[in-house]
C-alpha cells in the first residue's frame, strides 16, 4: 500500500471523530507495511487533553508490541503534529511520520517549529507532510464551518426579543406529530431589523434516478405556517431533494409584531427575497399554498433564474383572476423545463392529497395578542401594487 493508501486509513478515522463532535484528526501506525494500531482524537469524549490521535494511536500500536519502543514503525495522521504529539513520536523513536494538512497555528513539524529537525535530539524520524493535503483541510474546515453554524443558531435562539413583538414560547411546539425537523433561525436580514425568523432546511439523500436534486421553496399560507408541509417533506427529501419551509414573520416560531400595520407585502416580500439570497438557493420549485400564491408568485420576478418550476398546492382554491394552467415561454427561452401548472397538477403529482387542510394548527397562536399576522394578511394579500404587477408578469408571459 502507498502512503496515500495508509493516509485514506487515517482519513475514515478522522470522519469517525467528526461524528462523535471531536475535532477530526485520525491516525494509523503501520509495521511492516500493514497497519498496527489506529487512533483519532478523544479529547472531549475521554475528558484528556492528552488524546490526540497521535497519542491515541501510539498507545494502541505500544500494546499490540507489547513494547514502547516502536522504532520500526511508521504513522500516518491526518493533520501536522503539535509539540506535544511530535515529542511523543520521537520518544517512540518511529521510523517515519507522514501527515496530510499543514497547521499554521501549533504545527512542530515545520509550520511553527520543527522538532524533527533538531540534530541535538538522539532520535531522528523522517517526516513528509502534504498527503491528501486537501481532503484533510477539507474535513477539518467543513467541521469548523457546522460548529459556526451550531453557535450562531444557539446566538439567535438565546437572541433577545424586540419591545414590539412577541415569540410563542418552545412548550407551544413539544411533541407535534409527524414534525420532527431541527429549527433553524435567522435574524440579521436588513429586513428582519432584529426580529428571528424561523426556517425549515433539510437535505435528501442524493439523487434519484440520475436526476439533479432540486430546491423546494415551500410558502405556507395565511392562516398556517409551515407545519403546512409536515407531509409533503418526507417524500422531497425521499427523492432526494432539498427542502427550505419558513414560517414568515408573525407565523410559525418566528417572531410576532403586535401591531397589524407592520405587516405589509412589501415588508413580507422583501424578507423572503433575502432569504432566497442569503441561502443562495438556486435550481428551484417554488411550492405555494393556493392562499400564499400572490405572495409566492412576484418572487420569480427578481431572478427567474434560480428558478425552474412552480407547484400551486389546492389548485382548485386558487384564484380565478391569476390563470395559472398555462406554459410560459420564460422558461423555454432559460433554457428550464416548461412549466404547467393546471387543476390536475395536485392529482399528478399527489401534492395535494398530501398536505391535509388542517394544517391551521393553533400551536403558535396562544392568544389575540400573538395572532397579528393572522388579522393582517387576507387584506394585505388583495391591496399590494407588487401583486398585481406579478399579475400582469405572469399574464403576459401566458400571451407571448
Amino acid at each position: 500500500m502507498s502512503d496515500e493508501d495508509f493516509m485514506g486509513l487515517a482519513l475514515a478515522q478522522a470522519r469517525q471523530a467528526a461524528a462523535l463532535g471531536e475535532v477530526p484528526v485520525g491516525a494509523v501506525v503501520v509495521r511492516n507495511g500493514e497497519v498496527i494500531a489506529t487512533g483519532r482524537n478523544a479529547l472531549i469524549g475521554g475528558h484528556d487533553p492528552t488524546a490526540h490521535a497521535e497519542i491515541v494511536a501510539l498507545r494502541a500500536a505500544a500494546l499490540a508490541l507489547g513494547n514502547y519502543r516502536l522504532d520500526e514503525c511508521e504513522l500516518f495522521v491526518t493533520l501536522e503534529p503539535c509539540a506535544m504529539c511530535s515529542g511523543a513520536l520521537l520518544n517512540a523513536r518511529l521510523k517515519r511520520v507522514v501527515f496530510g494538512a499543514a497547521e499554521p497555528k501549533t504545527g512542530s513539524a515545520g509550520s511553527v517549529i520543527n522538532l524533527f529537525e533538531q540534530t541535538q535530539l538522539n532520535h531522528q524520524t523522517r517526516v513528509r507532510g502534504g498527503v491528501l493535503a486537501e481532503q484533510s483541510r477539507a474535513l477539518m474546515q467543513d467541521f469548523f464551518r457546522q460548529r459556526r453554524l451550531v453557535q450562531r443558531e444557539e446566538s439567535i435562539q438565546r437572541q433577545p426579543l424586540r419591545d414590539d413583538a412577541l415569540r410563542t414560547p418552545d412548550s407551544r411546539f413539544k411533541d407535534l406529530p409527524a414534525y420532527p425537523w431541527q429549527p433553524h433561525y435567522i435574524n440579521d436580514l436588513p429586513a428582519l431589523d432584529g426580529l428571528r425568523m424561523h426556517y425549515l432546511d433539510e437535505q435528501g439523500g442524493g439523487e434519484e434516478g440520475g436526476t439533479p436534486p432540486l430546491t423546494y421553496l415551500c410558502l405556507h399560507g395565511h392562516t398556517a405556517w409551515s407545519y403546512e408541509f409536515r407531509h409533503l417533506i418526507p417524500s422531497l427529501l425521499q427523492a432526494g431533494h432539498r427542502v427550505i419551509a419558513p414560517d414568515l414573520i408573525g407565523f410559525g416560531k418566528s417572531d410576532k409584531p403586535k401591531k397589524t400595520d407592520l405587516h405589509t407585502f412589501s415588508f413580507h416580500r422583501q424578507i423572503l427575497l433575502e432569504l432566497v439570497d442569503r441561502l443562495d438557493l438556486k435550481n428551484m420549485v417554488l411550492v405555494l399554498s393556493a392562499r400564499s400564491g400572490r405572495l409566492g408568485l412576484t418572487l420569480p420576478m427578481v431572478e427567474p433564474w434560480r428558478y425552474q418550476n412552480v407547484r400551486i398546492l389546492d389548485a382548485k382554491r386558487a384564484s380565478h383572476d391569476l390563470p395559472l394552467s398555462a406554459c410560459y415561454p420564460l422558461w423555454q427561452e432559460m433554457g428550464i423545463p416548461i412549466l404547467e401548472v393546471g387543476q390536475s397538477l395536485g392529482a399528478t403529482h399527489g401534492l395535494a392529497q398530501m398536505c391535509s387542510e388542517d394544517v391551521a394548527s393553533d400551536a403558535p397562536f396562544p392568544d389575540r395578542g400573538h395572532s397579528a399576522a393572522l388579522r393582517a394578511f387576507p387584506c394585505i394579500a388583495m391591496c399590494s401594487e407588487t401583486a398585481d404587477t406579478a399579475q400582469q408578469f405572469w399574464l403576459t408571459l401566458r400571451k407571448e
